[in-house]
């Protein structure tokens, strides 16, 4: 990436409240959707980041 492109990116972020790589992400995302390219999400119990971490009990064990 040339650094006016890096710059731009770098005000739109400052514009928007958000940290330039956190603006890249969000571009590449709206990108991603508008082409219809952005994997389904999974929906229902056990989906999210903690999907497939071992559970607590009750005692936090």
């Amino acid at each position: 990436m040339d650094s006016e492109m890096y710059d731009a990116i770098e005000r739109w972020a400052a514009d928007e409240f958000r940290s330039t790589n956190g603006q890249i992400e969000w571009i590449l995302s709206e990108a991603l959707k508008k082409a219809g390219r952005l994997p389904k999400k999974k929906t229902g119990a056990g989906a999210g980041k903690d999907a497939g971490a071992p559970a607590k009990t009750e005692d936090g064990q």
